[in-house]
């Protein structure tokens, strides 16, 4: 008795109690004053990347959001790098520069959707710009997130810069109210993170770039445009930081299946990112940011599986004696039941993305999930994002 029951709680905290202490520590560094030499004045000439695939129902209003950003027009240039899409996304954008000809905005047109990384890549070569820049047709920005952001590339030891994720709907339904907690909660940690060091987490909505060290998006090919492409940058000794200043607005799906699907997909990606940086340690051609890195290998390939330990431990534990299962009264609090559900999903979520990749699954395409339609015109400009 006395060994199992060290067991079960070995387990969970290496489940849960390692996450925990790992959030507070993130917490407290995220308080800490940036340590850079940040040049207001900083605005180089800037190349943004928008890649589309069947976008005809918003990419109008990602390009009434992009030319309302405050930012010099003659140092801005958009480019809609377009996949092949089988609807009028492209017909859209050219009638859209028509409208307002005064913008640099360019279209690039692949003969095949090959993924997202492989469309920002075949737009890389036309970039004029300094600084390259992502930005999902899904996703919006205030007008200030350039004058925010960019000025933190004003340092030499700054290669890349995102920003946090807000979205539109956060109480449309349990779904998205979980996921807001989530998100503010990543958000947090991300920006500790980026005070210790790096953050390896980058989002699809707006990453910044230096252009002089973006040898390619997702050199390691790990299915991650965003997070994929930081690697290099680390590995470069260059920091890879999130600005909580820079964030960007999008809407997540109200349905337990879309964001199974979101989820997975994503996890898919996260679990090669942290493989590749592993190897990379391994081969000492990891010099900085070390313990960040540590910290989420832990969290994304070891933890899962102290998870299911957790589990047989548990059944074990309440096999044998049954009073043990009064632990779980805790569960009747239901802030503490939806946390539990939320990790304990995401850890199911992480085991499936990890034994894909062992199995050398992959998901190349991006596939939309049903968040469109909730990005309609009323809201944006409720937000003042069109």
């Amino acid at each position: 008795m006395p060994l199992l029951i060290f067991l079960w709680l070995i387990f969970f905290m290496l489940s849960f109690g390692v996450a925990g202490v790992i959030y507070v520590k993130m917490k407290m560094a995220a308080k800490k004053p940036w340590r850079l030499k940040i040049d207001y004045d900083y605005k180089p000439k800037i190349s943004i990347l928008v890649p589309t695939y069947n976008e005809a129902g918003i990419i109008r209003y990602k390009l009434k959001n992009l030319i309302k950003v405050n930012y010099p027009k003659d140092s801005m240039q958009i480019i809609v790098v377009d996949s092949n899409s089988m609807d009028e996304t492209v017909n859209i954008v050219y009638k859209f520069i028509e409208q307002y000809p005064e913008t640099n905005i360019q279209v690039l047109r692949q003969n095949e959707a090959r993924g997202k990384s492989a469309a920002l890549n075949f737009a890389l070569k036309y970039c004029e710009g300094e600084i390259v820049i992502v930005s999902d047709a899904d996703c919006f920005w205030p007008s200030d997130i350039l004058t925010n952001a960019l000025p933190f590339l004003a340092d030499p030891i700054v290669g890349a810069v995102s920003g946090p994720k807000v979205l539109l709907n956060p109480n449309q339904s349990w779904i998205t109210e979980m996921e807001n907690i989530y998100v503010n909660s990543h958000n947090l940690v991300k920006l500790g993170e980026s005070k210790i060091h790096s953050t390896v987490f980058f989002e699809g909505g707006f990453g910044a770039y230096k252009r002089d060290f973006l040898e390619s998006f997702d050199p390691y090919n790990t299915g991650a445009d965003d997070s994929g492409t930081v690697i290099k940058f680390i590995e470069k000794k260059l920091r890879a930081l999130l600005i909580p200043e820079a964030k960007f607005y999008s809407a997540f799906p109200i349905t337990w299946r879309e964001k199974l699907n979101i989820k997975i997909r994503r996890a898919n990606q996260l679990v090669r990112v942290f493989a590749t940086y592993a190897k990379l340690l391994y081969r000492k051609r990891i010099k900085c940011s070390k313990a960040v890195i540590l910290q989420n290998i832990f969290l994304y390939l070891f933890a899962p599986f102290m998870f299911i330990s957790l589990l047989v431990a548990t059944v074990f534990l309440l096999s044998n004696f049954p009073h043990f299962g009064l632990i779980f009264l805790v569960l009747i609090i239901p802030k503490v039941r939806l946390y539990v559900f939320e990790i304990t999903q995401n850890y199911f979520i992480l085991l499936i993305a990890i034994f894909s990749v062992m199995l050398g699954r992959k998901i190349t395409f991006w596939d939309k999930p049903k968040d469109r339609i909730l990005l309609t015109e009323d809201v944006l400009h409720r937000y003042k994002l069109i």
